[in-house]
């Protein structure tokens, strides 16, 4: 695939204009005052994951409507002082897997909290989160259509809750330093690493790789993949929903949480990329509010920067650990 999208140099200055509901900031400070009704009641049960190197635990905690979130906690084996956490967030279909899938930042000294993405978990990696909630509207297979019609319906706000109550859970455990607490994703992990940036004050970084979930319009309607493509699909049926579906989504666009993102943020974007065209990965990353650093793929689709793009994270991290 070729270069498709603007030049870098337009993508370095592209900061389209957003489109942001006059009630965004109330919506959400609903939604999370909704779920802050219901206890986070995080267990943290020791998990025999064969790892000589490493204390694991299945966490188990409430998210949007109290229901149950499954994830994993890591730790240096044998830590008894609080470490620098990172909270990841996972890719659009994959669920938590195993802990031997996220060794990367815990045999870096970190603790390491994966949150599971609820009714995900069946393409790539195994989950163990059911969503018991459903839309009430006709829907495209996947997640991107669920509820569309009606920002309070919205598969998206349950799983941005849970992100943000992901960081709360993690905060409870004792090995956790909340001075020093970073939160990341790719793809659609990167989506909800976003939206928990601008919704969860206190971090001390955000790791947002070619992230999904921003841009909605502008995707839609460059790229024939999916997931988005689950929107042109849907309104190629649902005629005359345009209008309805892109304002539920102007909720959900991680432009309008980079805006109000303070923690400093390391992204990527991968040129190639038509699945998260780099168009929507610049416009979250110019609007973002905090202070920013990426790191740009050239010849890479949506794999980004995979292990090459790790190395950079772990060197970015060190100066968290250090509470720099």
């Amino acid at each position: 695939m070729p270069l498709f999208d603007k030049p870098l140099p337009e993508l370095r200055e592209y900061r389209p204009e957003r489109d942001e509901q006059p009630d965004f900031d109330d919506f959400w400070s609903r939604t999370l005052a909704e779920a802050a009704e219901f206890p986070l009641d995080p267990e943290f049960t020791p998990y025999d994951a064969a790892l000589s190197l490493v204390d694991v635990y299945d966490v188990r905690f409430s998210g949007w409507g109290g229901h149950r979130i499954a994830g994993w906690f890591l730790a240096p084996a044998g830590a008894t002082a609080p470490l620098p956490t990172v909270v990841h967030y996972i890719g659009y279909g994959g669920g938590r897997g195993f802990p031997h899938d996220w060794l990367a930042t815990a045999v870096a000294g970190f603790a390491t909290f994966v949150m599971d993405t609820r009714g995900q978990g069946s393409n790539g990696t195994p989950g163990d989160t059911p969503d018991p909630v459903g839309g009430q509207n006709a829907q495209t297979p996947g997640f991107m259509t669920r509820g569309i019609l009606d920002p309070a319906d919205y598969y998206y706000r349950r799983v941005f809750t849970d992100g943000v109550r992901a960081v709360d859970a993690a905060l409870t455990h004792p090995l956790v330093d909340p001075s020093r607490l970073v939160i990341g994703g790719g793809s659609q992990g990167g989506g909800i690493a976003t939206a928990v940036a601008g919704l969860r004050p206190g971090l001390a970084g955000a790791m947002i790789d070619v992230p999904f979930l921003t841009g909605y319009r502008r995707a839609t309607e460059i790229v024939e993949t999916q997931p988005y493509y689950e929107i042109a699909r849907y309104l190629s049926i649902h005629r005359g929903y345009e209008d309805r579906v892109f304002r539920t989504l102007s909720y959900f666009d991680g432009m309008n949480f980079a805006a109000r993102a303070t923690a400093p943020a390391l992204y990527s974007v991968a040129l190639m990329d038509t699945t998260c065209p780099p168009s929507t990965v610049f416009g979250s990353f110019n609007h973002y509010a905090g202070p920013k650093e990426i790191r740009v793929w050239p010849y890479n689709k949506h794999e980004g920067g995979q292990t090459f793009q790790t190395r950079e994270q772990l060197h970015w991290l060190r100066d968290i650990a250090k509470g720099a």
